[in-house]
């Protein structure tokens, strides 16, 4: 039997063109929506070109019918419709101003004049409780979770037991395959060569394709990075990956403190002021209140820019030695640009290492506007915590950083780690561990 969904505003802001992903089954906004969405239509983010789709796309349909009784979508797609509530219905015990019980009520008034299913969908957890509290069906939005859960999540690296003898020719600069029937890798996959003998005698390897023999992975400990050196295999695994001229589009998730970046600036400023591989370093990261209260502030753009940008400042400062001068004339003579996210559609950013900070707070939509605008012959790196999201819209599963981290991973010009260990000092190690 054909259902009824009623969409909450969080769906419509995250994905206007959700209402298509419901095959033959009806769809109900209500009218409390409309107004929700009309209070976004101005923002200069994803969340405001998802409200002017919306409106947009029931405008369009008006010609083809009355949103009150019930429009067509699609050929094979099911009714939509813009209802109210009848007062009446209203539970005694919620507060009848409220946004999101209005909206409850407007699914309890459609439960009351149909016998099919009706399912309230919405982003919010607690709505959903409360939905069911009341009886009535409720689940999340899933049509842009790349995995159900964070454990799924693709970490770049995994453990592999081999005999000691495949880890003795690997050493010696012999040619070493793995077969794809042993083990299922993605390119720029990093891979731990675990002896089935002796569970110490490792490798650390670097798997490019079955038809390509692994490779060492590149070891700084001794040189350094800009004076960066790694503590541990996924520091290290990061810094031969963000090294990687082949690599281009890179992903690295860590808790606070785990280097990812500061990794990020060295690896930029040992590429752009070093070896010149790139002309500059552009750096960036969201910022909700960024499109509305940026203009405000006195200064240039980067002056504008520059307090939220304080943790990137205070990785480079302690990369030049507190050396204000040089840090100075990299910014003067524009070798490091601060970026606003807000202007980069439109720009098409060539021969650049792109660094972009705490991207889990990017939907999917900001992500893709930030990767169409990279050029020939530049780098993107995504760093970020996606278990600190601050952007109400996006979740753990469904922010533009894991988004990223999935859809790439089977290319061989991307690639991805995941950060285990906090580096920053014990005290942050253990207050992350503990607290």
């Amino acid at each position: 039997m054909k259902r009824v969904y009623v969409l909450d505003t969080n769906v419509l802001l995250t994905d206007h063109k959700s209402i298509y992903g419901y095959g033959n089954n009806d769809i109900v906004i209500p009218l409390k929506v409309l107004e929700e969405i009309d209070k976004h239509k101005k923002r200069h983010d994803g969340v405001g070109a998802n409200a002017r789709g919306i409106i947009r796309t029931l405008d369009g349909l008006r010609a083809n019918g009355n949103l009150h009784k019930g429009i067509r979508l699609r050929k094979k797609l099911g009714i939509i419709s813009v209802k109210g509530f009848d007062s009446k219905l209203f539970p005694p015990d919620l507060d009848r101003e409220d946004s999101d019980n209005q909206i409850i009520c407007t699914a309890l008034t459609e439960k009351e004049s149909t016998k099919r299913k009706v399912i309230v969908v919405s982003r919010d957890i607690n709505m959903r409780v409360k939905c069911d509290s009341l009886g009535v069906l409720c689940e999340d939005f899933s049509s842009e979770k790349v995995v159900q859960d964070t454990s799924q999540l693709y970490t770049g690296f995994t453990l592999h037991l081999v005999d000691d003898q495949t880890i003795d020719h690997f050493y010696a600069g012999e040619e070493v395959y793995l077969e794809e029937d042993e083990i299922k890798l993605s390119p720029q996959q990093f891979v731990m060569l675990v002896s089935n003998q002796n569970e110490k005698k490792t490798a650390l390897a670097k798997f490019i394709d079955h038809n390509t023999p692994i490779r060492k992975v590149n070891d700084y400990q001794k040189q350094g990075i800009w004076g960066l050196r790694p503590r541990n295999k996924e520091q290290q695994f990061a810094l031969d990956m963000l090294m990687d001229e082949n690599v281009n589009i890179i992903t690295i998730i860590g808790k606070a403190g785990s280097g990812k970046s500061l990794m990020a600036i060295a690896a930029g400023l040992e590429q752009v002021v070093e070896t010149g591989l790139y002309k500059k370093m552009v750096v960036s990261r969201p910022v909700e209140p960024m499109g509305k209260d940026i203009g405000f502030l006195p200064g240039t753009m980067e002056e504008k820019m520059r307090p939220w940008l304080m943790p990137i400042q205070d990785n480079l400062e302690f990369l030049m030695n507190g050396q204000h001068e040089n840090m100075e004339h990299l910014f003067d003579d524009k070798t490091i640009e601060i970026e606003a996210l807000t202007y980069i559609r439109g720009r098409s950013i060539s021969k650049a290492f792109i660094i972009i900070d705490e991207a889990q707070n990017l939907t999917i939509h900001e992500l893709k506007t930030i990767i169409t605008r990279v050029g020939e012959g530049s780098k993107v790196v995504l760093t970020g915590d996606i278990e600190q999201i601050d952007n109400v819209y996006i979740d753990s599963t469904t922010n533009g950083l894991s988004y990223a981290i999935e859809k790439f991973k089977t290319y061989d010009i991307s690639g991805h780690i995941t950060l285990q260990k906090g580096e920053r000092s014990k005290i942050a190690t253990l207050a992350a561990k503990i607290l």
